[in-house]
């Protein structure tokens, strides 16, 4: 048998742990890794650029705090830095380290200067006595000047994307230089520069997204071996198989009231979300338009936070028209399990150029209600919103919404009678109103095949011109509603009611882009696919086509002033 100096044990023993790093974690960290996380570990150090889309409960963090471990103590000098969406998410992995992987490890705590990792509100970082360190830096400007040889951006896809590209992989300057290259005996060895490391982990989230391009180029990159790119996938299924979740658990997650299959998609199965196939609605057209940061609310959902101005329905601007439409559904049933009656309400607020341009500032579906409530439903929120129109599909159950509308509601609760309304587009259903003197205030829809299809095209082009604005997605909502004061301190319950009309929207826009059409005589027709909705499409092309009838009056107006002038010439008075 062969012996070897210390320095060659040293030497051959570092040589196979960097060539086998999962054996290094069960022989040095004491932790039996599962087949799937040694080749994470094993990817992620024979890699430089390395991406995992993985869903939650999958241990991201712990793999990371186990992974930097590795490769601080088996290439000295080498500087780590974590940047995350938050600051938590980044700290989380020093605490992995802490409270888990230096529980099971003396040899770790001999290696850390101290034996443990600081963490404080001004500093984290965890400094070895070889030279590594690991810090976590905040993804922001502030965080110029810092150098690392290992980049890991945790949920990469919350950082914008201008801090990654102009600071964060700036870190990445001089790569790891070990104290033998000064040596001119290994003068040979300088042209092996060892590269730096780049990781990116996170969530999978919406295809027009940034972060999406980017696993595109990853894809892309991985097909060439000598690139050093490196991607992979893991679904909500792994965790099971591994028993990093529990089966019972997750079926119980499916079953809220707020399941979102949008947001399971993303989260659990790893799935970016976009278009599907031949859609006649363009995924990232749609999307783009999601730009309102806070919806106007009914007081009754406002009052749990008081003193509060942000989410109040506020008052009218000048020249502004407000539209409620609605899809009526019929009562909830095992024959109809697709069916909901789908509000939106549209602000109008006109342009220079003599346009509107249409705020879906409220929406929400309700299933299982009697004709007279949803008409009182339906009566309630033209009142509180101030609205100036009301756009009803009175084909088959819409009829006895519309013709409840048009006599007298009483509500029970209240006490309160809201009086009749009319219709202002046909005098055949305006001559079914009970009240002579009712308000004209309602657009009864009866859409026949050429109707039905300039809605559609209509609706597209509102989308692609830009006329169309929606509110952000849920996952911009919780930033956005976590800074208004007395959010925080509200119940669950209470937050998911917040969150509600941000969940409609996405499910609007997974209603639009999984749509079918047929194409016959230059019409289209709109069809959805077994078992899915297309209610809130309904509602909100009838609104929009609306809003576009209203837009031809005024523009029709602005034309006519135009013309006077331009007929008759008007020389301004010389004043002596």
């Amino acid at each position: 048998m062969a012996k070897y100096t210390h320095r060659q044990a040293v030497g051959r023993a570092a040589a196979y742990y960097r060539a086998n790093p999962h054996r290094f974690v069960k022989d040095f960290l004491h932790i039996d890794l599962r087949w799937f996380q040694k080749i994470v570990i094993y990817a992620m150090n024979m890699n430089p650029i390395f991406c995992m889309i993985a869903s939650r409960g999958l241990g991201k963090s712990f793999l990371i705090a186990i992974y930097c471990c590795v490769r601080c103590v088996l290439y000295p000098g080498t500087k780590i830095c974590i940047a995350s969406g938050t600051r938590g998410q980044s700290i989380n992995v020093l605490e992995k380290i802490r409270t888990e992987i230096l529980q099971k490890s003396n040899e770790l705590k001999c290696e850390l200067k101290g034996g443990d990792v600081k963490i404080a509100s001004s500093e984290a970082v965890a400094y070895f006595k070889n030279g590594s360190y690991i810090k976590v830096v905040t993804a922001s400007d502030s965080a110029r000047g810092n150098r690392a040889n290992v980049l890991i951006l945790d949920e990469f896809r919350m950082i914008d994307k201008g801090t990654i590209d102009t600071v964060l992989t700036k870190f990445l300057t001089a790569s790891r230089q070990p104290g033998y290259l000064s040596n001119p005996k290994y003068d040979y060895l300088k042209d092996r520069e060892e590269l730096n490391r780049q990781v990116y982990l996170s969530s999978a989230y919406f295809q027009d997204h940034w972060s999406y391009t980017k696993v595109q180029s990853f894809v892309k990159n991985m097909k060439y071996p000598g690139r050093g790119w490196f991607i992979c996938s893991f679904p909500y299924q792994l965790a099971i198989k591994e028993k990093l979740s529990n089966r019972e658990d997750i079926a119980n997650q499916m079953l809220d009231e707020d399941f979102s299959e949008i947001r399971w998609m993303m989260e659990m199965l790893a799935e970016f979300y976009g278009d599907s196939e031949g859609s006649f609605f363009n995924y990232e057209s749609v999307s783009k338009n999601r730009k309102i940061q806070y919806p106007m609310l009914p007081d009754k959902l406002c009052s749990k936070i008081p003193n509060n101005g942000k989410l109040r329905i506020q008052p009218k601007a000048p020249g502004e028209k407000r539209i409620l439409s609605v899809d009526i559904a019929l009562m909830s049933s095992n024959k109809h399990k697709n069916d909901a009656s789908a509000i939106f309400i549209n602000q109008l607020l006109p342009t220079k150029a003599a346009r509107y341009i249409n705020n879906i500032i409220y929406t929400e579906t309700s299933e299982g209600l009697r004709t007279e409530e949803q008409a009182l439903q339906i009566r309630k929120l033209y009142e509180e919103y101030k609205c100036d129109y009301i756009v009803i599909d009175c084909k088959g159950v819409g009829l006895g919404v519309y013709d409840a509308l048009a006599s007298d509601i009483s509500d029970i609760e209240s006490g309160e009678i809201y009086p009749a309304l009319s219709c202002c587009n046909n005098p055949d259903m305006a001559a079914r109103c009970t009240s002579r003197n009712a308000e004209k205030v309602i657009w009864a829809i009866n859409g026949a095949a050429r109707f039905n299809s300039d809605c559609a095209v209509m609706l597209r082009e509102g989308f692609k011109s830009g006329k169309i604005r929606l509110l952000v997605t849920e996952y911009d909502a919780e930033k956005a509603l976590s800074s208004i004061k007395g959010y925080d301190h509200l119940k669950p319950s209470d937050k998911a009611e917040f969150s509600m009309p941000y969940i409609n929207t996405t499910l609007l826009i997974n209603e639009l882009i999984n749509l079918q059409h047929e194409d016959s005589n230059g019409l289209i027709k709109i069809m959805e696919k077994s078992g899915m909705r297309k209610d809130r499409y309904s509602s909100l092309s009838y609104n929009y086509w609306v809003a576009c009838q209203l837009e031809k009056n005024i523009r029709k107006r602005s034309s006519n002033v135009e013309s006077v002038k331009d007929v008759f010439m008007f020389r301004a008075p010389k004043i002596k």
